[in-house]
């Protein structure tokens, strides 16, 4: 609670400014990562790009049954990887640019950053701190329903809460 007002922090005109500015600075640096990402073969066929550092989850491997995961499951099937790739940080990108169903993909954005740190984490060249501050950017994504500030959520949220219906009460959520 704000001292002075007696309101949520997050309700606060500059914490909502900051929350927003986190979204959208996630939501870039999401949009800037999937460009690199370049089909039709994702760096495969010259050993560079994606390829080259999803290659280090078994060179330099930070878990052992991720290890096994890429190389038995993701590098044989690799082009399709590299679309799910694309699309997965595409959609971050956008979603949490608009701030729609942010919750939801705060969650995703964990879930993707947590693929990169068990593929890179033990690579050249990397700095470990990076990869646990994309985590923890998500979690306060998600922790402060970041969308409600400023973002699409903000608008859609107080007609999902008021329809009648479990999908909308899950959009809420999501929200």
């Amino acid at each position: 609670m704000s001292v002075r007002t007696g309101e949520p922090v997050t309700e606060t005109l500059p914490s909502r400014v900051l929350l927003a500015a986190l979204r959208i600075g996630v939501a870039l640096m999401w949009i800037q990562n999937a460009a690199w990402k370049v089909p039709p073969d994702f760096g495969q066929s010259g050993n560079g790009g994606l390829y080259f550092f999803t290659r280090f989850a078994v060179d330099k491997p930070v878990w052992g049954p991720y290890a096994w995961l890429v190389e038995h499951v993701v590098l044989p099937n690799f082009v399709l990887f590299g679309w799910l790739t694309l699309l997965v940080e595409a959609s971050l990108g956008a979603f949490l640019l608009v701030g729609l169903a942010t919750r939801l993909w705060a969650l995703v954005g964990v879930g993707q950053s947590l693929a990169i740190t068990l593929s890179v984490l033990n690579a050249p060249n990397e700095w470990h701190w990076s990869f646990y501050l994309m985590i923890l950017a998500h979690l306060a994504l998600f922790a402060t329903a970041a969308g409600r500030h400023f973002g699409v959520d903000e608008v859609l949220r107080p007609a999902l809460l008021s329809a009648d219906g479990k999908g909308a009460r899950l959009l809420a959520r999501l929200t």
